[in-house]
């Protein structure tokens, strides 16, 4: 509980932004077309307005949040020692100067994972999440930096997260650590052989069988929605698309209504 107040409280960007617009109208006039338009209001919402206004709602509160995080210095070598053994005697000084001087990691590893399901707020929140488990764990006397350290347990908090939050059915915590490996394996197979690699070639990359290859291939398939637009203009749904195979032939119930009459 306490790990999810504290990322709340470096996650500043996450406001509401709201927008006024004036208009110059004649005071009557206005009156009269707001009554006009309060009950069409629900009509008078597109979903592309709604979309753009949320997408730049989120723009502006990511803008708001680097520029709060870029204020924080760096630390030095010797500076990142000395505040992460504070950390490790309970210092609460210590431990927020760790944490506040690496959420720039944070937003850089973050990026990586842009287009998964999640937007970069809701990225950046769970590996800040990571990064303070990261400065709990850290031992600056292993000789290490803190950053390298730190990016495991980012990475692996955010892939988690895009595990859980993204999909329909949610596979276990060992299942989702196989099924990032084979992820990243494919990924970097792909920009070597510039193609998608087959289950053949994932098999030998990742040193298993061939059929366990194809069963996590199987699992990064992703379950859609059938009330998803077909595009951002159009007001049909993937579901109009889809033909109903319980559904009667329109020509076999013309020609059932043709035999009835001429039987009748």
């Amino acid at each position: 509980m306490r790990v999810y107040e504290e990322s709340n409280n470096y996650r500043s960007g996450l406001i509401d932004i709201h927008s006024d617009v004036d208009e110059d109208l004649d005071s009557d006039a206005f009156n009269a077309e707001s009554s006009r338009k309060s009950a069409l209001k629900p009509a008078l919402q597109p979903a592309k307005t709604t979309r753009a206004r949320r997408q730049s709602t989120d723009l502006d509160a990511t803008q708001m949040y680097l520029s709060e995080i870029g204020f924080s210095p760096l630390l030095s070598a010797e500076e990142e020692v000395h505040f992460a053994r504070l950390a490790r005697k309970g210092d609460e000084a210590g431990r927020k100067r760790m944490i506040e001087s690496n959420l720039r990691l944070v937003v850089k590893i973050s990026r990586r994972y842009l287009n998964r399901g999640l937007s970069l707020l809701d990225l950046v929140e769970e590996g800040n999440l990571g990064l303070i488990r990261a400065v709990e764990k850290f031992d600056p006397e292993r000789g290490f930096r803190f950053s390298t350290y730190a990016t495991w347990w980012i990475r692996q908090t955010i892939e988690r997260a895009i595990m859980n939050q993204t999909r329909t059915i949610r596979l276990p915590i060992h299942v989702v650590k196989e099924l990032n490996s084979y992820l990243r394996a494919e990924r970097e197979l792909t920009q070597k052989l510039d193609h998608m690699p087959s289950p053949e070639e994932m098999a030998e990359a990742l040193d298993r069988p061939v059929s366990e290859a194809k069963r996590l291939c199987g699992l990064k398939d992703r379950v859609g929605s059938v009330d998803v637009p077909l595009g951002q203009d159009s007001d049909q749904v993937l579901l109009d698309t889809i033909a109903d195979t319980q559904a009667l032939n329109p020509s076999d119930i013309l020609q059932g209504q043709d035999l009835s009459s001429s039987i009748d």
